[in-house]
Protein backbone atom coordinates (compact mmCIF):
# COMPACT_ATOMS: atom_id res chain seq x y z
CA UNK A 1 0.00 0.00 0.00
CA UNK A 2 1.30 3.44 -0.93
CA UNK A 3 1.48 6.04 1.85
CA UNK A 4 1.10 9.41 0.14
CA UNK A 5 1.29 11.36 3.39
CA UNK A 6 4.42 13.48 3.55
CA UNK A 7 5.29 12.48 -0.02
CA UNK A 8 8.50 14.23 -1.14
CA UNK A 9 7.84 17.29 -3.25
CA UNK A 10 8.45 16.34 -6.87
CA UNK A 11 10.03 13.16 -5.46
CA UNK A 12 13.03 15.18 -4.31
CA UNK A 13 14.36 13.71 -1.05
CA UNK A 14 14.21 16.04 1.93
CA UNK A 15 15.26 15.25 5.49
CA UNK A 16 14.90 11.53 4.88
CA UNK A 17 16.53 8.48 3.31
CA UNK A 18 14.82 7.12 0.20
CA UNK A 19 15.38 3.97 -1.86
CA UNK A 20 14.24 3.37 -5.42
CA UNK A 21 14.95 0.45 -7.75
CA UNK A 22 14.61 1.16 -11.46
CA UNK A 23 15.77 -2.35 -12.39
CA UNK A 24 16.54 -5.67 -10.74
CA UNK A 25 13.57 -5.76 -8.36
CA UNK A 26 11.05 -8.06 -10.00
CA UNK A 27 13.60 -9.72 -12.29
CA UNK A 28 17.07 -11.20 -12.11
CA UNK A 29 19.38 -8.83 -13.94
CA UNK A 30 19.33 -5.19 -15.07
CA UNK A 31 20.21 -3.90 -11.59
CA UNK A 32 19.79 -0.14 -11.06
CA UNK A 33 19.27 1.20 -7.54
CA UNK A 34 18.99 4.77 -6.24
CA UNK A 35 19.40 6.21 -2.77
CA UNK A 36 18.12 9.71 -2.03
CA UNK A 37 18.90 12.03 0.88
CA UNK A 38 18.75 15.81 1.42
CA UNK A 39 17.97 16.66 -2.18
CA UNK A 40 20.65 14.38 -3.67
CA UNK A 41 20.82 10.90 -5.21
CA UNK A 42 23.44 8.25 -5.75
CA UNK A 43 23.08 5.30 -8.11
CA UNK A 44 24.28 1.81 -7.21
CA UNK A 45 25.01 -0.27 -10.33
CA UNK A 46 23.86 0.29 -13.89
CA UNK A 47 23.23 -3.11 -15.45
CA UNK A 48 21.44 -4.72 -18.35
CA UNK A 49 19.82 -8.00 -19.23
CA UNK A 50 19.36 -10.07 -22.39
CA UNK A 51 16.05 -10.19 -24.23
CA UNK A 52 15.84 -13.97 -24.49
CA UNK A 53 13.72 -13.59 -27.63
CA UNK A 54 11.09 -11.50 -25.87
CA UNK A 55 11.96 -8.58 -28.12
CA UNK A 56 12.53 -9.79 -31.72
CA UNK A 57 15.78 -8.58 -33.23
CA UNK A 58 17.05 -7.22 -29.92
CA UNK A 59 19.79 -8.56 -27.63
CA UNK A 60 20.24 -5.97 -24.87
CA UNK A 61 17.59 -4.64 -22.51
CA UNK A 62 18.06 -1.70 -20.13
CA UNK A 63 16.12 -0.06 -17.32
CA UNK A 64 14.35 3.16 -18.30
CA UNK A 65 16.29 5.87 -16.47
CA UNK A 66 13.83 8.69 -17.19
CA UNK A 67 13.26 9.36 -13.47
CA UNK A 68 16.89 10.08 -12.70
CA UNK A 69 17.67 11.61 -16.10
CA UNK A 70 15.19 14.36 -15.20
CA UNK A 71 17.15 14.88 -11.97
CA UNK A 72 20.68 14.66 -13.34
CA UNK A 73 21.73 17.83 -11.55
CA UNK A 74 20.97 16.09 -8.24
CA UNK A 75 22.74 12.81 -9.09
CA UNK A 76 26.16 12.75 -7.40
CA UNK A 77 27.65 9.60 -8.89
CA UNK A 78 27.34 5.95 -9.83
CA UNK A 79 28.91 3.35 -7.53
CA UNK A 80 29.51 -0.11 -9.05
CA UNK A 81 29.54 -3.14 -6.78
CA UNK A 82 31.20 -5.60 -9.21
CA UNK A 83 31.79 -6.33 -12.88
CA UNK A 84 28.98 -8.66 -13.93
CA UNK A 85 27.02 -7.45 -16.96
CA UNK A 86 23.76 -7.23 -15.03
CA UNK A 87 25.51 -4.61 -12.84
CA UNK A 88 27.73 -2.69 -15.32
CA UNK A 89 26.44 -3.62 -18.80
CA UNK A 90 24.46 -0.40 -19.35
CA UNK A 91 27.30 1.93 -18.30
CA UNK A 92 28.69 2.59 -21.82
CA UNK A 93 25.20 3.45 -23.11
CA UNK A 94 24.15 5.90 -20.37
CA UNK A 95 27.26 7.20 -18.59
CA UNK A 96 27.77 10.11 -20.96
CA UNK A 97 24.13 11.19 -20.81
CA UNK A 98 24.02 11.02 -17.01
CA UNK A 99 27.31 12.93 -16.86
CA UNK A 100 28.36 11.94 -13.34
CA UNK A 101 31.50 10.26 -11.97
CA UNK A 102 31.77 6.46 -11.81
CA UNK A 103 33.31 4.72 -8.81
CA UNK A 104 34.64 1.15 -8.87
CA UNK A 105 37.35 -1.08 -7.44
CA UNK A 106 40.33 -1.77 -9.75
CA UNK A 107 39.21 -4.95 -11.52
CA UNK A 108 35.71 -3.61 -12.17
CA UNK A 109 37.13 -0.26 -13.27
CA UNK A 110 39.42 -1.99 -15.77
CA UNK A 111 36.50 -3.79 -17.42
CA UNK A 112 34.35 -0.65 -17.40
CA UNK A 113 37.18 1.36 -18.96
CA UNK A 114 37.44 -1.20 -21.77
CA UNK A 115 33.72 -0.81 -22.47
CA UNK A 116 33.94 2.98 -22.48
CA UNK A 117 36.96 2.87 -24.77
CA UNK A 118 35.10 0.59 -27.17
CA UNK A 119 32.32 3.19 -27.31
CA UNK A 120 34.88 5.94 -27.87
CA UNK A 121 33.92 7.88 -24.74
CA UNK A 122 36.59 6.90 -22.20
CA UNK A 123 38.09 10.40 -22.19
CA UNK A 124 34.66 11.92 -21.58
CA UNK A 125 33.80 9.96 -18.43
CA UNK A 126 35.26 10.44 -14.94
CA UNK A 127 36.12 6.94 -13.72
CA UNK A 128 37.37 6.89 -10.12
CA UNK A 129 39.29 3.79 -9.04
CA UNK A 130 38.76 3.01 -5.35
CA UNK A 131 42.00 1.40 -4.17
CA UNK A 132 42.40 -0.41 -0.86
CA UNK A 133 38.66 -0.07 -0.20
CA UNK A 134 39.15 3.56 0.84
CA UNK A 135 36.03 5.30 2.13
CA UNK A 136 34.78 8.21 0.04
CA UNK A 137 31.96 10.72 0.27
CA UNK A 138 29.28 11.81 -2.18
CA UNK A 139 27.29 14.66 -0.63
CA UNK A 140 25.41 13.31 2.41
CA UNK A 141 26.53 9.74 1.64
CA UNK A 142 29.67 8.13 3.06
CA UNK A 143 30.50 4.98 1.10
CA UNK A 144 32.76 2.03 1.94
CA UNK A 145 33.33 -1.16 -0.02
CA UNK A 146 33.02 -4.41 1.94
CA UNK A 147 34.50 -7.41 0.09
CA UNK A 148 32.22 -10.44 -0.14
CA UNK A 149 32.66 -13.71 -1.99
CA UNK A 150 31.00 -14.01 -5.40
CA UNK A 151 31.66 -15.66 -8.75
CA UNK A 152 33.84 -12.80 -9.99
CA UNK A 153 36.86 -10.95 -8.69
CA UNK A 154 36.14 -8.04 -6.34
CA UNK A 155 32.55 -8.76 -5.48
CA UNK A 156 31.60 -6.12 -2.95
CA UNK A 157 28.86 -4.96 -0.68
CA UNK A 158 28.48 -1.25 0.01
CA UNK A 159 28.21 0.23 3.48
CA UNK A 160 26.40 3.52 2.95
CA UNK A 161 26.47 6.02 5.83
CA UNK A 162 23.74 8.65 5.87
CA UNK A 163 22.42 11.13 8.46
CA UNK A 164 19.44 8.81 8.92
CA UNK A 165 21.22 5.51 9.41
CA UNK A 166 23.49 3.07 7.63
CA UNK A 167 22.57 0.81 4.73
CA UNK A 168 24.34 -2.46 3.97
CA UNK A 169 23.77 -3.03 0.24
CA UNK A 170 25.01 -6.55 -0.49
CA UNK A 171 25.33 -6.57 -4.27
CA UNK A 172 25.73 -10.21 -5.36
CA UNK A 173 27.34 -12.40 -2.72
CA UNK A 174 27.71 -15.75 -1.05
CA UNK A 175 29.61 -17.30 1.85
CA UNK A 176 32.70 -19.17 0.69
CA UNK A 177 35.01 -20.80 3.20
CA UNK A 178 37.61 -21.51 0.48
CA UNK A 179 37.55 -18.63 -2.00
CA UNK A 180 40.02 -19.03 -4.83
CA UNK A 181 40.18 -15.29 -5.60
CA UNK A 182 40.23 -12.42 -3.12
CA UNK A 183 39.70 -12.25 0.63
CA UNK A 184 36.07 -11.67 1.69
CA UNK A 185 35.17 -10.01 4.97
CA UNK A 186 35.11 -12.40 7.91
CA UNK A 187 32.19 -13.13 10.20
CA UNK A 188 33.93 -11.06 12.89
CA UNK A 189 34.33 -8.07 10.56
CA UNK A 190 30.69 -8.26 9.47
CA UNK A 191 29.57 -8.61 13.09
CA UNK A 192 31.53 -5.46 13.92
CA UNK A 193 29.53 -3.62 11.25
CA UNK A 194 26.38 -4.96 12.87
CA UNK A 195 27.57 -3.86 16.31
CA UNK A 196 27.85 -0.28 15.05
CA UNK A 197 24.23 -0.37 13.88
CA UNK A 198 22.61 -0.96 10.47
CA UNK A 199 19.30 0.58 9.52
CA UNK A 200 18.61 -1.47 6.37
CA UNK A 201 19.98 -4.57 4.70
CA UNK A 202 19.30 -4.34 0.94
CA UNK A 203 19.92 -7.92 -0.03
CA UNK A 204 20.30 -10.33 -2.97
CA UNK A 205 17.29 -12.68 -3.14
CA UNK A 206 18.28 -14.97 -6.04
CA UNK A 207 18.76 -18.24 -4.13
CA UNK A 208 16.36 -17.74 -1.24
CA UNK A 209 14.54 -21.00 -2.04
CA UNK A 210 17.75 -23.01 -1.81
CA UNK A 211 17.74 -24.80 1.59
CA UNK A 212 21.48 -25.46 1.38
CA UNK A 213 24.46 -23.18 1.56
CA UNK A 214 25.79 -22.24 -1.87
CA UNK A 215 29.04 -24.14 -1.43
CA UNK A 216 32.67 -23.25 -1.93
CA UNK A 217 34.90 -22.72 -4.94
CA UNK A 218 37.37 -24.95 -3.15
CA UNK A 219 34.87 -27.81 -3.37
CA UNK A 220 34.50 -27.12 -7.10
CA UNK A 221 38.27 -27.31 -7.52
CA UNK A 222 38.31 -30.78 -6.00
CA UNK A 223 35.22 -31.85 -7.93
CA UNK A 224 36.61 -30.67 -11.27
CA UNK A 225 39.98 -32.26 -10.61
CA UNK A 226 38.35 -35.62 -9.85
CA UNK A 227 36.06 -35.38 -12.87
CA UNK A 228 38.81 -34.44 -15.34
CA UNK A 229 41.09 -37.17 -13.92
CA UNK A 230 38.38 -39.77 -14.67
CA UNK A 231 38.62 -39.23 -18.39
CA UNK A 232 42.14 -40.34 -19.20
CA UNK A 233 42.91 -40.38 -22.90
CA UNK A 234 39.87 -38.20 -23.69
CA UNK A 235 39.73 -34.59 -24.79
CA UNK A 236 37.91 -32.63 -22.06
CA UNK A 237 36.14 -29.30 -22.62
CA UNK A 238 34.83 -27.20 -19.73
CA UNK A 239 32.35 -24.42 -20.36
CA UNK A 240 31.79 -21.76 -17.71
CA UNK A 241 30.92 -18.08 -17.33
CA UNK A 242 33.78 -15.98 -18.69
CA UNK A 243 33.39 -13.53 -15.80
CA UNK A 244 33.99 -16.23 -13.16
CA UNK A 245 37.65 -15.44 -12.54
CA UNK A 246 37.70 -17.77 -9.54
CA UNK A 247 36.59 -20.63 -11.80
CA UNK A 248 39.29 -19.73 -14.32
CA UNK A 249 41.84 -19.87 -11.49
CA UNK A 250 40.42 -23.28 -10.56
CA UNK A 251 40.60 -24.59 -14.12
CA UNK A 252 44.19 -23.44 -14.49
CA UNK A 253 45.07 -25.37 -11.33
CA UNK A 254 43.10 -28.42 -12.55
CA UNK A 255 44.99 -28.39 -15.85
CA UNK A 256 48.28 -28.44 -13.97
CA UNK A 257 47.15 -31.14 -11.53
CA UNK A 258 45.96 -33.43 -14.34
CA UNK A 259 49.02 -32.70 -16.52
CA UNK A 260 47.00 -31.21 -19.35
CA UNK A 261 47.76 -28.16 -21.49
CA UNK A 262 45.14 -25.45 -21.26
CA UNK A 263 43.43 -24.06 -24.38
CA UNK A 264 41.02 -21.11 -24.15
CA UNK A 265 38.27 -20.59 -26.74
CA UNK A 266 36.25 -17.37 -26.65
CA UNK A 267 37.09 -13.67 -26.88
CA UNK A 268 35.31 -12.87 -23.61
CA UNK A 269 37.52 -15.42 -21.84
CA UNK A 270 40.63 -13.83 -23.36
CA UNK A 271 39.50 -10.39 -22.17
CA UNK A 272 38.72 -11.65 -18.67
CA UNK A 273 42.07 -13.41 -18.31
CA UNK A 274 43.87 -10.28 -19.48
CA UNK A 275 41.92 -8.06 -17.07
CA UNK A 276 42.39 -10.50 -14.20
CA UNK A 277 46.15 -10.76 -14.66
CA UNK A 278 46.48 -6.98 -15.06
CA UNK A 279 44.65 -6.59 -11.74
CA UNK A 280 46.94 -9.02 -9.90
CA UNK A 281 44.83 -12.15 -10.19
CA UNK A 282 45.50 -15.43 -12.05
CA UNK A 283 49.19 -15.10 -11.21
CA UNK A 284 49.87 -18.84 -11.59
CA UNK A 285 47.56 -19.30 -14.55
CA UNK A 286 49.21 -21.55 -17.16
CA UNK A 287 49.99 -20.01 -20.53
CA UNK A 288 47.26 -21.28 -22.90
CA UNK A 289 48.23 -23.13 -26.08
CA UNK A 290 46.78 -22.12 -29.45
CA UNK A 291 44.10 -24.09 -31.28
CA UNK A 292 46.50 -25.84 -33.66
CA UNK A 293 48.69 -27.01 -30.79
CA UNK A 294 45.63 -28.18 -28.82
CA UNK A 295 44.44 -30.27 -31.76
CA UNK A 296 47.89 -31.80 -32.30
CA UNK A 297 48.31 -32.93 -28.69
CA UNK A 298 47.29 -36.46 -27.60
CA UNK A 299 43.60 -36.30 -26.64
CA UNK A 300 44.24 -36.86 -22.94
CA UNK A 301 46.75 -34.03 -22.69
CA UNK A 302 44.54 -31.01 -23.36
CA UNK A 303 41.87 -29.23 -21.33
CA UNK A 304 39.74 -26.76 -23.30
CA UNK A 305 37.91 -23.90 -21.60
CA UNK A 306 35.19 -22.49 -23.85
CA UNK A 307 32.43 -19.92 -23.79
CA UNK A 308 28.87 -20.83 -24.75
CA UNK A 309 27.46 -22.80 -21.83
CA UNK A 310 24.23 -20.78 -22.00
CA UNK A 311 23.55 -21.79 -25.60
CA UNK A 312 24.80 -18.60 -27.26
CA UNK A 313 24.72 -19.40 -31.00
CA UNK A 314 27.96 -17.59 -31.91
CA UNK A 315 29.98 -18.72 -28.90
CA UNK A 316 32.78 -21.28 -29.11
CA UNK A 317 30.88 -24.29 -27.74
CA UNK A 318 28.00 -23.86 -30.21
CA UNK A 319 30.40 -23.61 -33.14
CA UNK A 320 32.36 -26.64 -31.90
CA UNK A 321 29.14 -28.64 -31.65
CA UNK A 322 28.27 -27.64 -35.23
CA UNK A 323 31.72 -28.62 -36.53
CA UNK A 324 32.67 -25.12 -37.75
CA UNK A 325 35.41 -24.27 -35.24
CA UNK A 326 39.15 -24.95 -35.30
CA UNK A 327 38.65 -27.07 -32.19
CA UNK A 328 36.68 -30.29 -32.48
CA UNK A 329 35.37 -33.15 -30.34
CA UNK A 330 34.91 -36.81 -31.15
CA UNK A 331 32.96 -39.75 -29.77
CA UNK A 332 34.06 -40.43 -26.20
CA UNK A 333 35.29 -36.89 -25.54
CA UNK A 334 33.80 -35.03 -22.58
CA UNK A 335 32.07 -31.66 -22.04
CA UNK A 336 31.69 -30.42 -18.46
CA UNK A 337 29.05 -27.72 -17.90
CA UNK A 338 30.59 -25.82 -14.99
CA UNK A 339 27.83 -23.22 -14.78
CA UNK A 340 24.19 -23.07 -13.84
CA UNK A 341 21.46 -23.00 -16.46
CA UNK A 342 20.03 -19.48 -16.53
CA UNK A 343 16.20 -19.57 -16.76
CA UNK A 344 15.12 -18.90 -20.34
CA UNK A 345 18.20 -20.54 -21.86
CA UNK A 346 17.03 -24.13 -21.48
CA UNK A 347 16.05 -24.63 -25.13
CA UNK A 348 19.25 -23.09 -26.52
CA UNK A 349 21.41 -25.15 -24.16
CA UNK A 350 19.42 -28.27 -25.03
CA UNK A 351 20.11 -27.79 -28.73
CA UNK A 352 23.86 -27.75 -28.14
CA UNK A 353 23.70 -30.70 -25.77
CA UNK A 354 21.68 -32.71 -28.27
CA UNK A 355 24.18 -31.98 -31.05
CA UNK A 356 27.03 -33.12 -28.81
CA UNK A 357 25.14 -36.21 -27.68
CA UNK A 358 24.47 -37.13 -31.31
CA UNK A 359 28.26 -37.17 -31.77
CA UNK A 360 28.53 -39.49 -28.72
CA UNK A 361 30.26 -36.84 -26.63
CA UNK A 362 29.80 -37.43 -22.90
CA UNK A 363 27.98 -34.56 -21.12
CA UNK A 364 28.43 -33.86 -17.40
CA UNK A 365 26.48 -31.15 -15.54
CA UNK A 366 26.40 -30.00 -11.92
CA UNK A 367 23.54 -32.44 -11.34
CA UNK A 368 25.90 -35.34 -11.86
CA UNK A 369 29.12 -34.05 -10.36
CA UNK A 370 30.26 -31.23 -8.05
CA UNK A 371 31.63 -29.04 -10.85
CA UNK A 372 29.71 -25.84 -10.10
CA UNK A 373 28.41 -23.85 -7.14
CA UNK A 374 26.24 -20.76 -7.22
CA UNK A 375 27.55 -17.28 -6.55
CA UNK A 376 24.41 -16.33 -4.62
CA UNK A 377 23.37 -17.05 -1.01
CA UNK A 378 21.18 -19.97 0.02
CA UNK A 379 19.04 -19.80 3.16
CA UNK A 380 21.85 -20.72 5.59
CA UNK A 381 24.03 -17.98 4.08
CA UNK A 382 21.23 -15.44 4.40
CA UNK A 383 20.52 -16.43 7.99
CA UNK A 384 24.20 -16.07 8.87
CA UNK A 385 24.40 -12.59 7.33
CA UNK A 386 21.24 -11.53 9.17
CA UNK A 387 22.84 -12.62 12.46
CA UNK A 388 26.02 -10.66 11.75
CA UNK A 389 24.53 -7.44 10.36
CA UNK A 390 21.37 -7.39 12.55
CA UNK A 391 19.52 -4.73 10.52
CA UNK A 392 16.33 -3.02 11.57
CA UNK A 393 14.86 -3.49 8.07
CA UNK A 394 15.28 -6.11 5.35
CA UNK A 395 14.76 -4.83 1.78
CA UNK A 396 14.93 -7.71 -0.73
CA UNK A 397 16.25 -6.91 -4.24
CA UNK A 398 17.85 -8.84 -7.12
CA UNK A 399 15.13 -11.38 -7.76
CA UNK A 400 11.75 -12.10 -9.24
CA UNK A 401 8.68 -11.24 -7.18
CA UNK A 402 8.54 -14.74 -5.66
CA UNK A 403 12.16 -14.53 -4.54
CA UNK A 404 11.76 -11.12 -2.93
CA UNK A 405 8.49 -11.97 -1.19
CA UNK A 406 10.09 -15.10 0.23
CA UNK A 407 13.15 -13.25 1.49
CA UNK A 408 10.93 -10.69 3.20
CA UNK A 409 9.12 -13.55 4.99
CA UNK A 410 12.38 -15.33 5.77
CA UNK A 411 14.02 -12.21 7.17
CA UNK A 412 11.11 -11.59 9.52
CA UNK A 413 11.16 -15.22 10.64
CA UNK A 414 14.85 -14.85 11.47
CA UNK A 415 14.17 -11.93 13.79
CA UNK A 416 14.64 -8.85 11.59
CA UNK A 417 12.04 -6.42 12.98
CA UNK A 418 10.76 -4.97 9.70
CA UNK A 419 10.60 -5.94 6.02
CA UNK A 420 9.88 -3.68 3.05
CA UNK A 421 8.74 -5.40 -0.13
CA UNK A 422 9.26 -3.21 -3.18
CA UNK A 423 9.62 -3.62 -6.91
CA UNK A 424 10.88 -1.49 -9.78
CA UNK A 425 9.35 1.99 -9.57
CA UNK A 426 8.36 1.84 -5.88
CA UNK A 427 9.73 4.85 -4.01
CA UNK A 428 10.49 3.72 -0.47
CA UNK A 429 11.25 5.83 2.59
CA UNK A 430 13.64 3.98 4.90
CA UNK A 431 13.87 6.72 7.56
CA UNK A 432 12.72 8.57 9.54
CA UNK A 433 9.49 7.01 10.73
CA UNK A 434 7.85 3.80 9.61
CA UNK A 435 9.61 2.40 6.55
CA UNK A 436 7.54 1.71 3.44
CA UNK A 437 6.44 2.69 -0.02
CA UNK A 438 5.41 6.32 -0.42
CA UNK A 439 4.98 6.69 -4.18
CA UNK A 440 5.37 5.05 -7.58
CA UNK A 441 7.50 6.42 -10.39
CA UNK A 442 8.02 5.44 -14.00
CA UNK A 443 10.15 2.30 -14.34
CA UNK A 444 10.02 0.71 -17.76
CA UNK A 445 12.39 -1.00 -20.16
CA UNK A 446 14.49 0.21 -23.05
CA UNK A 447 16.12 -1.94 -25.73
CA UNK A 448 19.17 -1.55 -27.93
CA UNK A 449 17.70 -1.97 -31.41
CA UNK A 450 20.52 -1.76 -33.92
CA UNK A 451 22.33 1.42 -32.94
CA UNK A 452 19.30 3.03 -31.29
CA UNK A 453 17.95 2.84 -27.74
CA UNK A 454 14.16 2.81 -27.91
CA UNK A 455 11.23 1.93 -25.61
CA UNK A 456 10.71 -1.81 -25.24
CA UNK A 457 6.97 -1.28 -25.69
CA UNK A 458 7.36 1.17 -28.61
CA UNK A 459 5.66 0.85 -31.97
CA UNK A 460 8.65 -0.77 -33.69
CA UNK A 461 8.99 -3.66 -31.23
CA UNK A 462 5.23 -4.18 -30.89
CA UNK A 463 4.79 -4.32 -34.66
CA UNK A 464 7.80 -6.62 -35.07
CA UNK A 465 6.32 -8.99 -32.51
CA UNK A 466 2.97 -8.97 -34.30
CA UNK A 467 4.59 -9.62 -37.66
CA UNK A 468 6.53 -12.56 -36.23
CA UNK A 469 3.27 -14.05 -34.95
CA UNK A 470 0.79 -13.43 -37.76
CA UNK A 471 2.70 -12.31 -40.87
CA UNK A 472 1.77 -9.49 -43.23
CA UNK A 473 -0.23 -8.82 -46.38
CA UNK A 474 0.64 -5.76 -48.47
CA UNK A 475 -1.81 -4.15 -50.86
CA UNK A 476 -0.62 -1.57 -53.42
CA UNK A 477 -3.20 0.52 -55.31
CA UNK A 478 -1.83 2.75 -58.06
CA UNK A 479 -3.29 5.96 -59.45
CA UNK A 480 -5.35 4.05 -62.04
CA UNK A 481 -6.92 1.85 -59.34
CA UNK A 482 -4.91 -1.26 -60.32
CA UNK A 483 -4.27 -3.57 -57.35
CA UNK A 484 -1.21 -5.64 -56.45
CA UNK A 485 -1.08 -7.97 -53.45
CA UNK A 486 1.82 -9.70 -51.71
CA UNK A 487 2.16 -11.73 -48.51
CA UNK A 488 4.95 -12.47 -46.04
CA UNK A 489 4.97 -15.05 -43.27
CA UNK A 490 1.64 -16.72 -44.08
CA UNK A 491 1.35 -20.56 -44.32
CA UNK A 492 0.43 -20.65 -48.02
CA UNK A 493 3.19 -22.65 -49.76
CA UNK A 494 1.72 -24.15 -52.96
CA UNK A 495 -1.51 -22.11 -52.60
CA UNK A 496 0.29 -18.79 -52.58
CA UNK A 497 -0.60 -17.62 -56.09
CA UNK A 498 -4.23 -18.68 -55.78
CA UNK A 499 -4.46 -16.73 -52.50
CA UNK A 500 -2.90 -13.63 -54.04
CA UNK A 501 -5.25 -13.75 -57.04
CA UNK A 502 -8.36 -14.19 -54.91
CA UNK A 503 -7.30 -11.49 -52.45
CA UNK A 504 -6.64 -9.08 -55.33
CA UNK A 505 -10.16 -9.70 -56.70
CA UNK A 506 -11.69 -9.20 -53.23
CA UNK A 507 -9.85 -5.90 -52.81
CA UNK A 508 -10.93 -4.75 -56.28
CA UNK A 509 -14.56 -5.57 -55.44
CA UNK A 510 -14.32 -3.72 -52.14
CA UNK A 511 -12.82 -0.66 -53.82
CA UNK A 512 -15.50 -0.68 -56.52
CA UNK A 513 -18.21 -0.76 -53.85
CA UNK A 514 -16.55 2.07 -51.96
CA UNK A 515 -16.26 4.23 -55.06
CA UNK A 516 -19.90 3.58 -55.90
CA UNK A 517 -20.83 4.77 -52.41
CA UNK A 518 -18.61 7.85 -52.97
CA UNK A 519 -16.48 6.93 -49.94
CA UNK A 520 -13.60 9.18 -48.91
CA UNK A 521 -10.02 7.91 -49.56
CA UNK A 522 -9.52 6.84 -45.94
CA UNK A 523 -12.66 4.72 -46.03
CA UNK A 524 -11.61 3.17 -49.36
CA UNK A 525 -8.25 2.34 -47.82
CA UNK A 526 -9.98 0.69 -44.85
CA UNK A 527 -12.28 -1.27 -47.16
CA UNK A 528 -9.23 -2.63 -49.00
CA UNK A 529 -7.55 -3.53 -45.70
CA UNK A 530 -10.56 -5.42 -44.40
CA UNK A 531 -11.04 -7.30 -47.67
CA UNK A 532 -7.42 -8.48 -47.64
CA UNK A 533 -7.59 -9.50 -43.97
CA UNK A 534 -10.83 -11.47 -44.49
CA UNK A 535 -9.26 -13.30 -47.42
CA UNK A 536 -6.25 -14.22 -45.28
CA UNK A 537 -8.59 -15.48 -42.56
CA UNK A 538 -10.45 -17.74 -45.03
CA UNK A 539 -7.24 -19.20 -46.45
CA UNK A 540 -5.06 -19.52 -43.35
CA UNK A 541 -7.13 -18.92 -40.22
CA UNK A 542 -4.75 -16.09 -39.30
CA UNK A 543 -5.37 -12.36 -38.99
CA UNK A 544 -2.21 -10.78 -40.40
CA UNK A 545 -1.12 -7.18 -40.33
CA UNK A 546 -2.28 -5.54 -43.59
CA UNK A 547 -0.40 -2.63 -45.11
CA UNK A 548 -2.34 -0.67 -47.76
CA UNK A 549 -0.43 1.77 -49.97
CA UNK A 550 -2.81 3.84 -52.09
CA UNK A 551 -1.80 6.48 -54.64
CA UNK A 552 -4.02 9.45 -55.38
CA UNK A 553 -6.35 8.40 -58.17
CA UNK A 554 -6.25 10.26 -61.47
Amino acid sequence: MTDNTNKPKNNTPGEELLFLALGGSGEIGMNVNLYGCRGKWIMVDLGMTFSGGEYPGVDLVFADLDFIEQRREDLLGIVLTHAHEDHIGAVPYFAKKLGVPLHATPFTARLVAAKLEEEGILDQIELNVVNDLDEFELGPFGISYVPLAHSIAEGNALLIDTPFGRVFHTGDWKIDEEPQIGTPATAAELSEIGDEGVLALVCDSTNVFNPESSGSEGEVYRGLQLEVAKHKGKRVLVTTFASNVARLQTLGAVAKATKRKLCVAGRSLDRMIEAGQASGYLKDFPKPVDFDTAMSLPRGEVLIVATGGQGEPRAALSRISEGNHQLSLEAGDVVLFSSRQIPGNEIAIGRIQNRLAEQEVLLVTDRQSLIHVSGHPGRPDLEALYSWIRPEIIVPVHGEIRHMREQARFGLSCGIPKAVFQQNGDLVRLAPGKPGKIDEVRAGRLVLDGDMIVPADGDAIVMRRRLSNVGMVSVAIDATGAVQVDALGLPLDADRQAFLDETRRDVEDALAAARKARAEPDKRREAARLAARRAAGRWTGKKPQVLVMMATER
